[in-house]
């Protein structure tokens, strides 16, 4: 079913755009979209994925489908706002864009915003505090009327680190996390007041709490800390009812693509280089304002130093631990790796050794999962055989297992890739037979790794896998091999999209 043409808001009259075909992964049959001409193919690539329907999508029809619904709706509940030209201007600035289920139409699922900080940068490299926390009421009061009935909505801020990056400040520094804490708190603050102004409208609402604490009273971002406390205060004049959460920072998206966020919430920048080849928008910011040139990056690159400050998981740790007071939801802390004195060595399996062999089947694909122990029960080592796959993925899984393998022999807790690997999703997935303990899977490592979970750890409380109908495609052919990047599909049989994405860092 194609969409019906949907007349473009009058923001985007006189907005040069571009045309071009493109596709959230390398399984899914191109689709022709049409958006701002500036906005690279990353973009592109989000908004085939997030439109509705099959066929040739725009961007300002796209956004006009998912906000002419909600602004009708808030109009019909006495709210007197111009919330579509807000929604427009924000999508057009690339300041903010709702989550998957609001361009879906489907927002009962779990509404959510994210909010592109470096985008709220004015011509003058100032931060437009009143712009950003009109942006968060707009935001609450979109996710609100989009769906209702739902007592929790994710407000979120994105690419925190492109923001420290153009503002010059190194990500590791306390200063940056001053900074992050300002944001949260005007983020939580004008978040809470706009539910709180909702909340007399009626709906699914709760007593308001006020249980976070008082914001730096020093940053270096001009009248930051001002707006944090005027925030902070708004929250607390809240008298009713509000929604039971308004603010989370989660693992980055399609929205996240669309915008053009290079890192997703508060991580830090893992790399200077762009999945072009060439430098991020972040990097570049900062050896800006750092006034050093190429030839002077170039020549220090070659030195071995690094002109571009990159950080890993202990400095996202203590950004986690300076945001998270102020948040409603918040990812799982990152665990830096414990530095070693030395290379740990190698626990040599015993030459006889104990373990099993499991038989079952995901989606109709049938596979052997056989483990191997040490001899106090623990697991050292795995195979993973397929029945009918193509070689190449055959090939593909074998050596994974065997990564695995000298990971667990090497003191890698199988705790840390269950992890990092239930959840993943790709074909084949769907309902698992011949195993009691795991019941459906999204993908083959998501089966094998919920099965060591269950077995070698007692855990049970991983959530039950949700197939969707993208992780079913193929299963009335039971020998047909899983989709690799390499193998196109038939475009007379267009296959669902994967949501993968290479814009934004993982949030860990």
């Amino acid at each position: 079913m194609k969409t019906s043409r949907i007349s473009p808001h009058r923001t985007w009259h006189g907005v040069r755009m571009r045309r071009t075909e493109s596709s959230p992964d390398p399984d899914s049959a191109p689709r022709a979209v049409t958006l701002p001409a500036s906005w690279d193919d990353s973009a592109a690539a989000a908004l085939s994925a997030l439109a509705p329907g099959v066929g040739p999508a725009t961007l300002a029809g796209a956004a006009q489908s998912w906000i002419a619904p909600i602004a009708a709706t808030a109009a019909n509940a006495g709210l007197d706002l111009p919330l579509a030209d807000r929604l427009h201007r924000l999508l057009l600035l690339r300041r903010g864009a709702p989550t998957e289920p609001v361009w879906k139409l489907d927002a009962e699922g779990g509404p959510g915003f994210v909010l592109n900080l470096p985008a709220f940068l004015d011509s003058d490299g100032q931060f437009d505090l009143a712009d950003f926390a009109e942006a968060i009421e707009t935001a609450v009061i979109a996710l609100h009327f989009a769906a209702p009935s739902v007592r929790d909505i994710d407000v979120g801020m994105a690419d925190l680190a492109g923001l420290l990056a153009a503002l010059g400040i190194d990500y590791a520094s306390d200063g940056a996390r001053d900074i992050a804490r300002c944001l949260a708190v005007v983020l939580r603050g004008r978040a809470d007041a706009a539910s709180g102004r909702i909340g007399r409208l009626g709906g699914p609402m709760r007593p308001a709490a006020f249980d976070w604490p008082t914001p730096p009273t020093r940053a270096a971002m001009r009248g930051l800390p001002e707006a944090a406390r005027a925030a902070r205060q708004a929250a607390a004049a809240v008298e009713g009812l509000r929604h039971r959460a308004t603010t989370a920072i989660t693992r980055p998206g399609l929205a996240e693509a669309l915008l053009g966020c290079e890192t997703g919430g508060i991580a830090p920048a893992f790399s200077a280089v762009g999945h072009a080849g060439g430098l991020t928008r972040g990097a570049r910011a900062w050896l800006g304002v750092s006034g050093i040139t190429a030839e002077e990056a170039l020549a220090a690159a070659l030195t071995g130093a690094s002109p571009i400050p990159l950080h890993g998981a202990a400095a996202h740790a203590a950004m986690h631990d300076a945001v998270a007071p102020y948040m409603h939801t918040m990812p799982p802390r990152p665990v830096p790796l414990a530095v070693q004195a030395a290379p740990a060595r190698r626990r040599e399996l015993p030459g006889r050794r104990s373990g099993y062999t499991q038989k079952a089947s995901v989606g109709g694909h049938k596979l052997f999962l056989r483990t191997g122990e040490y001899d106090d029960g623990s697991l050292g080592e795995i195979f993973v055989a397929l029945h009918k796959e193509g070689a190449a993925f055959r090939g593909l899984m074998d050596n994974f297992a065997h990564a695995v393998s000298l990971g667990l022999q090497h003191g890698v807790p199988l705790e840390r890739f269950v992890e990092a690997f239930t959840f993943t999703r790709f074909g084949p997935a769907g309902a698992v037979e011949g195993d009691p303990a795991v019941h459906a899977a999204t993908s083959l490592l998501d089966y094998a790794f919920r099965h060591l979970a269950a077995n070698y750890l007692g855990r049970h409380d991983i959530p039950e896998a949700e197939i969707e109908d993208a992780d079913t495609v193929g299963q009335g052919a039971r020998d047909q091999s899983p989709l690799l990047p390499l193998e196109l599909p038939d475009e007379s049989s267009p296959r669902a999209r994967r949501r993968g994405l290479r814009v934004v860092s993982r949030q860990a």
